[in-house]
Parts: structure tokens; C-alpha cells; sequence
């Protein structure tokens, strides 16, 4: 008999979102009449924009045509995509970012659990409390941490906790880290961190030789002109961190994957024996023997995102969810609960009311209202007592769940 990882007997329960589904379908089963709107999992809704549709069906041409045809990619993705990233999203931000130091990839997720893989035993590795799930559970799967306590948290991970006084925002550790998680525009909270905070990590980092993991999937949410989109753009940032980008909750690529992630070549690591190694060249390395690229008909969708019409109809789309976010928080502001995020960020990040548990308010939430959101301690011990509703969703369906949830819970 094959042994196992045990490091997978360490995790809590089941991973968060299929622990929602399952309690979701319980409740259907018992109530089959009920029509729950779903808006715990951020999943988009919306078509996707038409010059990114129209890109794909044009690749598929490309494919029946001998000419045309394609068959593997280059590892690190499609130049005519990579040029066009390092062009819009970096260069024209005034961050130095070449293409050759982007690799398109099927999503930000799988990065941030992936890219553990070049980074050996022993490193000490910093979490913001609360945090999106896959940056703790993927490291207790490569065996980086104990075994789990009473409140959730893991032996061996240096949680840095948020709080609502700090705007859900983390200052970086008193102690030194080796490599450390930073997501802005933030999941769950909905917040971002401004540019003093991100000049201080960047800082802190260059000066205890820390690897920031800079989760950047939301920025194209960043309404206020002074929140940094990128972490490149903070002096010396190059040197210090890796950045995960998607086209997920940009351009709708939920069902179509695609994303990528930042490796700057001035960007190092150490062997045992103190040796300086590029982690450009280790990540090159395990995408081009684990990973075998995005597809074409893909990479032609995101690149279509960069033309003209399709960075009109991502801002369209971008506006839409938005808009989904001020409905919601304009309700929540009717029933007298606090929320913070739904401004630079799809989710709403909310105070459970009346000393509520986050899975209590889950449950009367499905029960009451028949409508489904995600308990922030799933997200982590600091997460216990807020709620997050994702603004991913039909117009139609948060205009009626806002609808059921004023008439449960506004006092007269």
C-alpha cells in the first residue's frame, strides 16, 4: 500500500467553499421550493465581452487551417499576450516589467499554491488573519506548518491578524519572515492597502531578505487614483516580490482559466549553503516540467482583453459588479451593519449583527432568506464575527437577495 502526505490529515474539515456547498445542498434537499441566490463563491456571471469572444472564435479558425495551426505553446505563454501585459498593465504603470518575466498560466489560485513548489522546507512564512484560504491550506499541504489549534490557526505560520481599527490592513510582522502573503485589493476584507503601508513592506522586506507574495487578482476594482495596482510600483519591489495576476473577475475568465504570475529576474533566493539563486529560472523550470501552457484559443481571448474595444468592455463589466457592490452596500447601510470593501473590491466584508457567530449568521442567512454568503472564520480565527457577500452575480439576484434581507433584518 501507497504511503500518503500526511500533511493533508492536518486540514481542517473540508476546504471552505465545498463545505458551503454541501450545507447549501442539505438545504435544498429539505426545502425544494426554495430559490437560494448564491452569493458566497465569487463566481462572475456575466457573458463574456464580445471582443474576447470574438478573439476566441477567430483562434479556432486558426486551428482548422494548416497554416494556422497550433499545436504546443511556448512555456511562459504566447508572446503577442505576454507583450501586451508587460505593456498595459505594467510599463504603462511605470513599473519595470518585461515580458519575458511574465508566465501565462490557468490562474492566479494555482500560482499561489504552485509557486511553493521552488521555495524549500524550513522558511517561516507570514499570513494576514483573515486571509483567502489557499495561502494557509497549500502550505500545510507542503508540509510548511504543525498541526492545526483549537481556533483554526496552524503551528509554525506567523499570523499577522487585521483588524477593523487598521481598515483590515496589515503593518508588516515585529519578527523576521522569510516569505509573506499580501492581497490588495484584499479577499475577504474588500480592502486595499495605500501606498505608505506597501512602501513599508517592501521595506521591511529588502531589509530581512523576505519574499513578498503579492495576490494583485482584484486589481482592476481600484476606483481611488492613489492605491497602487501593482506592487512594482513601490521603488525596489523588483527585487523583493512576486506578483499573481487573473482575468478571472477581470474579463469573466472564471470558466476559461487564465492568469499569470510576475517573477522579476533581480529576484533571489538561497540554497542551504548561502548560494543567491534566481527564482526566475527555478519558476521557468517548474512550469516548463509541471505545466504544459494555456491554451491558444485562451491566450487569444485575454490578449483581446489589451485592443481598444475589450479594454471598454472590461471597464463595462468592472462597472457592473461595482455597481452590485453599492446596491448591497446602500442596504446594508438601511439595516444599520457595518461593512467595509465593495469600493476598490467586489466582496462586502460585514459585522454580523446581534453578537451573531459568522456560520450562526450563515445559517439564518439560508434559512430565512435563502440566501447563501461565506462565514468570515473560514477565512481565519480574525475572520470570526464578519460575513463577506460577493458582488458577483446578476443584477436581478442581488437586487432580490438585498430585497429578503432588508425585510428579515431592518429594524422598524
Amino acid at each position: 500500500m501507497a504511503a500518503i502526505n500526511e500533511n493533508y490529515l492536518k486540514l481542517k474539515a473540508g476546504y471552505l467553499f465545498p463545505e458551503i456547498r454541501r450545507r447549501v445542498v442539505a438545504f435544498e434537499k429539505e426545502n425544494p421550493s426554495a430559490r437560494v441566490i448564491r452569493m458566497g463563491i465569487g463566481d462572475v456571471t456575466e457573458p463574456l465581452p464580445a471582443a474576447v469572444r470574438q478573439a476566441m472564435h477567430q483562434a479556432v479558425d486558426d486551428l482548422g487551417r494548416h497554416e494556422t495551426f497550433h499545436g504546443y505553446g511556448p512555456e511562459q505563454g504566447y508572446d503577442f499576450l505576454r507583450e501586451a501585459i508587460a505593456k498595459h498593465d505594467f510599463q504603462a504603470r511605470g513599473c519595470e516589467v518585461a515580458a519575458d518575466e511574465i508566465f501565462v498560466s490557468d490562474g492566479s489560485k494555482c500560482d499561489c499554491g504552485n509557486i511553493l513548489d521552488i521555495f524549500g522546507p524550513g522558511n517561516v512564512v507570514a499570513i494576514t488573519d483573515p486571509a483567502y484560504p489557499v495561502y494557509v491550506d497549500t502550505n500545510v499541504m507542503a508540509g510548511h506548518t504543525g498541526e492545526a489549534k483549537e481556533n483554526g490557526e496552524y503551528d509554525g505560520l506567523v499570523y499577522v491578524t487585521t483588524k477593523a481599527e487598521t481598515n483590515f490592513t496589515a503593518e508588516p510582522p515585529s519578527q523576521r519572515v522569510d516569505m509573506a502573503y499580501l492581497c490588495s485589493p484584499n479577499n475577504p476584507t474588500g480592502t486595499v492597502m495605500t501606498r505608505p503601508l506597501l512602501e513599508r513592506w517592501v521595506q521591511y522586506a529588502k531589509a530581512n531578505d523576505t519574499v513578498l507574495l503579492f495576490d494583485a487578482a482584484y486589481e482592476a476594482y481600484i476606483t481611488d487614483p492613489a492605491i497602487v495596482h501593482s506592487i512594482y510600483e513601490i521603488p525596489g519591489a523588483r527585487d523583493v516580490a512576486i506578483e499573481f495576476r487573473s482575468f478571472s473577475k477581470l474579463a469573466g475568465f472564471t470558466g476559461v482559466r487564465c492568469g499569470f504570475t510576475v517573477v522579476p529576474k533581480s529576484l533571489k533566493g538561497r540554497t542551504k549553503n548561502g548560494e543567491a539563486v534566481e527564482l526566475h529560472k527555478l519558476w521557468h523550470r517548474r512550469q516548463s516540467t509541471k505545466f504544459n501552457g494555456v491554451s491558444y484559443i485562451t491566450q487569444r481571448g485575454a490578449a483581446a482583453v489589451y485592443t481598444d474595444e475589450g479594454r471598454a468592455q472590461v471597464r463595462d463589466l468592472v462597472q457592473f459588479y461595482l455597481a452590485n457592490a453599492a446596491i448591497i452596500r446602500q442596504s446594508m447601510s438601511e439595516i444599520g451593519l457595518t461593512m467595509y470593501g465593495g469600493v476598490n473590491a467586489p466582496y462586502a466584508w460585514i459585522k454580523t449583527p446581534d453578537g451573531m457567530s459568522s456560520w450562526q449568521f450563515f445559517d439564518y442567512l439560508l434559512k430565512n432568506c435563502h440566501v447563501v454568503g461565506t462565514p468570515g472564520s473560514g477565512f481565519g480565527a480574525a475572520g470570526e464575527g464578519y460575513f463577506r457577500l460577493s458582488c458577483f452575480n446578476s443584477r436581478k439576484n442581488v437586487e432580490e437577495a438585498m430585497r429578503r434581507i432588508l425585510d428579515k433584518l431592518k429594524k422598524p
